[in-house]
């Protein structure tokens, strides 16, 4: 009667339509990336990854969701996600945060960058690059000995240790934080699905996982406190002490060989070589 709630587990088959439905984001996303310079909008981002995702036949995830009003979300500086794209510049220094979702045949991919714009405050670029190394970490922490880990909670665990080995000097002294009203999740026919992937360590040990889990990791840092504030918008997510947030998010398939990112156009072999996980490729 109170157990968790049912968790979807996808068919190998259901799982390279999601791995289509990555690959759309990965491109978006580089060409919103590229499109990111001062003096762009917003908005030309969102005109960019809207054009890639219909060229690829694909449909936009965030478009219409709860009647979101854009393809992408653009966080900006102390915005954490949610940013709703607007005729807002980019300036030089911001600390950007691009969010992009993308549908194939029903099946969903999910994926976020954080990119500090030239004329950066050091502290920034370590805070964006704390949030992918914590993502990785997070990642990697899925695979154990050519198969799949316990639980979930190994992700949060993950997370939170990169977290706590980031030396403070490089904020000025300052912890980084870890956002905790917001966190990863299950993804396939739907873009949010059970289970939740917490970023930080929690008593519950969360699901066991399985082959045909598909989880999007995704950790949101700050460069203070952990809470955060909604703006009037309804959508717009801010750090409540104003720090500055960064935000990264990969979505990957568990399998009987093992994991393999859907939204990383090597499926994540890279990094997670470095971390000792040999991805295991789909089909």
């Amino acid at each position: 009667m109170f157990g968790r709630e049912k968790i979807e587990l996808k068919t190998p088959d259901q799982v390279l339509l999601m791995r289509r439905a990555g690959l759309v984001v990965a491109d978006a996303l580089a060409a919103a990336r590229a499109a990111a310079v001062p003096g762009a909008t917003t908005a030309d981002l969102d005109a960019v990854a809207a054009a890639v995702i219909a060229d690829a036949g694909a449909l936009p995830s965030f478009l219409g969701y709860y009647d979101y009003p854009a393809t992408i979300c653009v966080s900006v500086n102390d915005e954490v996600v949610h940013g709703i794209p607007s005729g807002r510049e980019l300036q030089p220094g911001d600390v950007v945060s691009i969010d992009c979702g993308a549908i194939v045949e029903g099946w969903h991919g999910d994926s976020a960058l954080t990119l500090v714009l030239p004329e950066a405050d050091p502290a920034d670029v370590a805070l964006a690059d704390l949030t992918e190394r914590a993502m990785w970490d997070g990642i990697a922490a899925l695979a154990a000995d050519g198969g799949l880990a316990d639980r979930l909670a190994v992700v949060g665990e993950a997370v939170e240790d990169a977290v706590a080995a980031a030396d403070p000097v490089a904020n000025g002294g300052v912890p980084f934080g870890i956002v905790q009203d917001y966190v990863g999740h299950g993804i396939g026919s739907a873009m949010h699905q059970p289970p939740d992937v917490l970023n930080y360590r929690a008593r519950d040990r969360g699901p066991k996982l399985r082959p045909g889990m598909c989880l999007a990791i995704e950790p949101m840092i700050t460069r203070g406190g952990h809470a955060t504030e909604v703006l009037d918008d309804d959508w717009t997510v801010v750090t409540a002490d104003g720090s500055r947030a960064a935000h990264w998010e990969h979505s990957v398939a568990l399998h009987e060989g093992g994991i393999w990112v859907l939204t990383a156009v090597d499926g994540g072999a890279a990094e997670l070589a470095a971390r000792g996980v040999t991805v295991a490729p789909l089909g």
